[in-house]
C-alpha cells in the first residue's frame, strides 16, 4: 500500500470518528463503507463475529457495540430512522480482525485500530511490518505446496532443499552461505526470515511459477524441475534488475520472527487493556 493511500485512509477513518457520552466511537454504517462492504447484511455477519470475539475475550458487548438509531436522507428532503451501532475503537479493531485481510481497507483498519496513538506514521510503520509478516507466511505456504507437488514427481525433501537453494542462487547471484554472510544471517536460520518484503515476494512469485509450470508441463525428476526453478528465479531477477532493483544489494530487514512477536504482543496488550478498562 502506497504512502498516499495510507494517508488518505487515515484521514477518512479520523474524519468518521465521533464522541458518544465522552467515548470515541464510529458509526457501523459508516465503517461498513470505509471497509469496502456494499451490503449491510454482509457487514452484519462480520459485526456478529466481532461481538463473539469480544464476549470470548471477557468483554461486555453492550459497552463496545451499543445499538443506536440514525437518521438518513431518502430524498426530497425526507429522512427516516435506521438501525445503527456505535462502535468503540476496540469494537472496530475486532471487526477488522474478522474481516477479509486481502482487502486493503481491512488490512489498514486492523493496524489503524490496533495502534493506540494517533500518529499516521506509526500506523504506516505497523502496516509495513504487518505486510512483511504476511508475505513471509505466504512464502512458507507456497513452498509447502511446491514441496508436495515435487514429492509426487520424485523429488524428496533433500532434493527440494537443493532446488530451492539453486533458485536463490539464480535470484541473488550468491549461494546460500555467501548470501547469509553478506546479510549477517545466523547459520541456523532461513535467509527468507531476514529478506526485505520485495525479496520475499520475489521468491514467492518464482516458487508459484515453478509450481504451475511443473504441473502444466508435467515435469518429472529433480533435474528438469531444478532447471525450471532456476529459469523462473532468473526471470524474476531480470524483471527486478530492469527496474533498477538488485536483490542482493538490498539491505537485510529485521528478523521476521521478532516482528511477528511484536505484533502479537501489541494485540495481547490491546486485549488486556480493554479487560482492565471494564
Amino acid at each position: 500500500m502506497k504512502s498516499e493511500e495510507i494517508k488518505q485512509l487515515f484521514a477518512q477513518f479520523e474524519a468518521a470518528a465521533s464522541t458518544l457520552e465522552g467515548v470515541e466511537c464510529w458509526s457501523a454504517r459508516e465503517l461498513q463503507l470505509l471497509l469496502g462492504y456494499s451490503k449491510w447484511e454482509n457487514f452484519e455477519k462480520v459485526v456478529q463475529k466481532a461481538k463473539d470475539a469480544c464476549k470470548n475475550a471477557g468483554g461486555e458487548i453492550e459497552n463496545h457495540f451499543p445499538d443506536v438509531r440514525k437518521m438518513v436522507e431518502i430524498g426530497s428532503d425526507t429522512e427516516r430512522q435506521i438501525n445503527d451501532i456505535a462502535l468503540t475503537r476496540y469494537a472496530c479493531y475486532l471487526i477488522a480482525q474478522n474481516g477479509d485481510s486481502r482487502k486493503q481497507e481491512i488490512a489498514f483498519a486492523q493496524n489503524y485500530f490496533a495502534v493506540q496513538t494517533r500518529r499516521a506514521e506509526l500506523v504506516e510503520q505497523r502496516l509495513l511490518e504487518y505486510e512483511r509478516v504476511k508475505a513471509r507466511e505466504k512464502l512458507s505456504q507456497t513452498e509447502k505446496q511446491l514441496s508436495g507437488i515435487l514429492y509426487e514427481r520424485g523429488v524428496d525433501s533433500q532434493g527440494f532443499a537443493v532446488i530451492r537453494s539453486k533458485g536463490d542462487e539464480a535470484l541473488f547471484k550468491l549461494n546460500t552461505q555467501m548470501l547469509k554472510k553478506k546479510m549477517g544471517v545466523p547459520d541456523n536460520r532461513l535467509v527468507a526470515d531476514f529478506l526485505p518484503t520485495i525479496s520475499i515476494k520475489a521468491k514467492d512469485l518464482a516458487a508459484e511459477m515453478t509450481g504451475l509450470n511443473v504441473q502444466t508441463k508435467d515435469l518429472q525428476g529433480q533435474t528438469k524441475i531444478e532447471k525450471e526453478h532456476i529459469d523462473n528465479n532468473q526471470a524474476v531477477r531480470d524483471m527486478l534488475t530492469e527496474r533498477g532493483i538488485v536483490p542482493e544489494n538490498l539491505p537485510p530487514a529485521e528478523d521476521v520472527k521478532k516482528l511477528q512477536r511484536k505484533l502479537d504482543d501489541d494485540e495481547k496488550k490491546l486485549l488486556k487493556g480493554n479487560k482492565k478498562a471494564k
